[in-house]
């Protein structure tokens, strides 16, 4: 499906040296995608990276094509040659990871990554990742909306955390979420 071809987009562009939090998505795919079912990956307002999605209709027709079909294009020249730097040894904690999970009931028409950009900027010292889960839309949400599964990894590097502090954490993370695109926890 297209969110297939959208993860292969992203595999293909992290081999490139683009990290994923720095792209978005938007629907603005050419017109030989079908609407709705694709989309364009950019870098920043103005610099389109990549377009993936399924062909529309005619175009399949054209071709004598059956069934859905799936494509994308890469824009080698748009991606920014990898910054060369020193990197420094990974520091390593000896502290325990520690995940939570979340469930944000929001529009449909909000991007995941608009979620996991917030989720990811409420403690950037402790977050060490943040990643979606699951996508549901069913008769268990209301009509219009979504929710968005979210395991976020907290790392601690100088002393393991206390359960106040955990829950302060979490109480940042929901309402950076909810900030920056109105959710609720489901």
């Amino acid at each position: 499906d297209p969110w297939d071809v959208r993860a292969d987009v992203g595999e293909a562009l992290a081999a490139l040296g683009v990290p994923p939090e720095a792209t978005s998505v938007t629907a603005d795919a050419p017109r030989h995608y079908h609407p709705g079912r694709s989309g364009v990956v950019r870098q920043g307002p103005r610099t389109v990276l990549a377009t993936f999605g399924e062909l529309h209709p005619s175009v399949q027709r054209a071709l004598k094509c059956e069934g859905p079909v799936m494509a994308f294009e890469l824009f080698l020249d748009a991606i920014p040659d990898p910054k060369k730097r020193r990197r420094a040894a990974v520091a390593l904690s000896p502290f325990q990871p520690l995940t939570r999970d979340f469930a944000f009931v929001v529009a449909r028409d909000v991007d995941a990554a608009t979620v996991l950009r917030a989720a990811r900027g409420a403690e950037r010292t402790l977050i060490s990742a943040v990643r979606l889960f699951d996508v549901y839309e069913g008769d268990k949400i209301e009509a219009g909306h979504k929710s968005l599964g979210v395991e976020v990894t907290l790392q601690p590097t100088d002393k393991s955390l206390t359960d106040a502090e955990i829950e302060a954490v979490c109480a940042r993370i929901l309402a950076a979420v909810t900030k920056a695109t109105g959710a609720t926890l489901r």
